[in-house]
């Protein structure tokens, strides 16, 4: 194995062989020079030094401690068998298949890494056999623990057998089909083998040579690969290859499926032309569509990062249309692309809601959890499905979780949402169930089921007593600088609702300001106030002394709104708001801003609510009647939840 050549001497490789349609020259022109020759340039260039391994284990693993199998690079173990013996091996073990029959019977026995090396010194296995020595290493661990895993992992380095199966790897790397190579590069990627190593190094110049002869598949489990392992120059050449091969095979696609991989393959760091170019094609097969294809495609322009609203909207007309019988990790993975892409679609939100809500009994809890969660992720309020939860909890309240009361607590205060006909039943059942547990929370835990309650406008003493004793308070003010600020502010939340949510408030309270600051206004709310009000007093950024800010503080002395008290000044405070402050598609506040709203209701200010998205679409006209009309409502004061 020889030095990388350089990026842009491997792209103009690639060009030129795409260009001529001569693919077997590619590989030819990139097949390295025997290894033991350029052992030397091999481990300068990774920065080895006398540390160049067959393989090794993350940083994390104590670089000290040669492993078995190692050999120095200049060793005369470390030097490869000639091509010709190893390639006259692989034929003569691949002509005998029912020699491995039983070696493959008893290699899906094997329930642990460190089994399959057992199993694989009994063997001389071909290329075949020793990917699915490597793959089923890896699927053995998919279901251990993250501390069975990592304890597994230990044993599999420090096993004799190991070494010498990254090494037979390496010899016979070049002569593996597509497919094996590829097998090969994602397990040991998966399983923490260094990518410094010298058989991942190895595989990825194989995976060059051969990467025009890769089918679907191989390049599929290619893309899973690539993007987790970090850059260098191997890496990088193969994912350059891999833009280009994409690029040239577009053209030629008639399978949606192939489509879909291809675009996969690309991943996030592709040019914008080139993810164009794939949305242009996949909108010219969209009448090909299956359901599967449709939700497939979520996922496939997640894993791009490139939203395409036409393509999109395709895929969630069919999924609204068919959305009976789609399984649950299907529907996740829609919500969940869509929370990554930034695509928003009441519309597929209302219906996969409204499926759940009248299956729900056929959902596990923690199914309908992960469900809440990435609703109040995308800002959804899915006002049915919470009201039939919300019975569901009441009536079953003993067998809620903590996990999932948090959870529970989290969404509905994020939200800003209780159930109609028994809000005040509900938050007890909250509350007491959340006092239940306090003996096992912890205190952060203990803090945000606090702020959540607070949130809601319920003042749970038992919690509130926990959450001010001092121990307590030391523990949330002693992590990291950036998290014990979080968590001084939502103390700091905590004490303005202890002071303002309380049964019996002061009539009148006293509002401090501080010196305005220069934020940032909206000249179009400005101008609009002004020509509402007239000669009106309008101060734009105050800053009150519990750190709530006001766009434009309105005081009125003339003319009074409704609701204003005879012989005493109105003060408006106006706040202008970015969308995320409501839930989707609705002008239906948030948590936070409910609460702000409600604080400073109490404070004695009429708050008016400007939508900025909404209110910029407006003309100016519609723009001043908006403001008169909630500043002077003609029947009651708007209120909120």
């Amino acid at each position: 194995m020889c030095a990388p050549r350089s990026g842009r001497r491997l792209l103009t490789l690639f060009l030129e062989g795409f260009s001529a349609g001569l693919q077997s020259n590619i590989g030819a022109s990139l097949r390295p020079r025997p290894l033991a020759l350029h052992h030397k340039v091999f481990g300068a260039h990774l920065t080895y030094g006398a540390t160049s391994r067959f393989y090794s284990v993350k940083p994390t693993h104590d670089q000290d401690v040669k492993e078995p199998g190692w050999t120095e690079p200049d060793s005369d173990a470390a030097k490869l068998p000639a091509v010709a013996s190893v390639s006259a091996e692989a034929d003569v073990q691949q002509r005998n298949p029912a020699h491995f029959a039983k070696f493959c019977a008893q290699l899906q026995q094997c329930r642990s890494p460190s089994d399959v090396l057992d199993l694989s010194v009994k063997y001389t296995l071909p290329a075949r056999e020793l990917s699915n020595c490597f793959s089923h290493m890896w699927q053995t661990t998919k279901k251990m623990t993250e501390e069975q895993r990592h304890y597994e992992k230990s044993l599999m380095f420090e096993h004799p057998a190991f070494g010498t199966l990254c090494e037979r790897a390496m010899q016979l790397a070049r002569h593996m089909s597509c497919l094996d190579v590829a097998y090969c590069l994602l397990a040991l990627v998966k399983l923490d083998v260094s990518q410094r190593s010298r058989v991942v190094q190895t595989l990825l110049r194989v995976a060059q040579e051969k990467l025009n002869r890769f089918d679907e598949k191989a390049l599929s489990l290619l893309a899973s690969c690539l993007p987790e392992m970090d850059s260098c120059k191997n890496v990088d050449a193969l994912k350059t290859g891999l833009q280009l091969l994409v690029e040239s095979r577009t053209p030629q696609i008639k399978s949606v499926i192939a489509l879909q991989t291809l675009m996969r393959c690309v991943g996030k760091d592709a040019p914008l032309s080139l993810k164009r170019k794939l949305e242009h094609k996949a909108l010219t097969m969209a009448q090909q569509f299956s359901l599967p294809n449709a939700q497939y495609m979520f996922t496939t322009l997640a894993c791009m990062d490139f939203m395409s609203v036409a393509l999109l909207d395709i895929c969630s007309t069919m999924i609204i249309e068919n959305i009976t019988g789609i399984p649950f990790w299907r529907l996740v993975s829609v919500l969940q692309a869509s929370r990554d892409l930034h695509y928003r679609n009441v519309a597929l939100f209302s219906a996969i809601a409204e499926y759940v809500t009248s299956t729900l009994d056929m959902w596990q809890m923690k199914q309908v959890m992960h469900f809440l969660s990435l609703f109040e992720e995308l800002t959804f309020l899915p006002t049915g499905l919470m009201d039939v939860l919300a019975k569901k909890v009441m009536a079953e309240t003993p067998s809620v979780t903590q996990k999932e009361l948090l959870t529970i607590l989290r969404v509905y205060s994020s939200l800003n949402y209780m159930p109609k006909g028994c809000r005040q039943e509900f938050l007890d059942c909250l509350s007491s169930s959340f006092e239940g547990y306090h003996a096992k929370m912890s205190d952060v835990d203990l803090l945000r089921g606090a702020f959540a309650l607070c949130l809601l406008g319920h003042l749970s003493p038992a919690s509130l007593d926990r959450l001010m004793q001092d121990d307590v308070q030391e523990g949330l003010l002693s992590t990291d600088p950036y998290i014990s600020e979080r968590h001084k502010q939502l103390l700091h939340y905590i004490s303005l609702c202890q002071e303002l949510d309380r049964p019996d408030p002061p009539h009148h309270l006293s509002v401090s300001r501080r010196p305005p600051l220069d934020l940032p206004s909206n000249p179009s709310v400005h101008r609009a106030l002004q020509e509402a009000l007239g000669e009106a007093d309008c101060q734009q950024g105050v800053i009150l002394e519990n750190e709530y800010d006001i766009d434009f503080e309105v005081t009125l002395t003339d003319a009074q709104p409704q609701g204003a008290e005879e012989g005493r000044c109105q003060r408006v405070a106006v706040l202008c708001l970015p969308p995320y402050a409501f839930c989707l598609g609705t002008q239906h506040p948030r948590g936070r801003l409910a609460m702000k709203v409600r604080h400073l209701t109490t404070l004695g200010y009429l708050v008016v609510m400007v939508p900025e998205a909404s209110f910029e679409k407006m003309p100016q006209q519609e723009r001043v009647q908006f403001l008169r009309s909630q500043i002077f409502p003609a029947g009651q004061p708007v209120s909120v939840e």
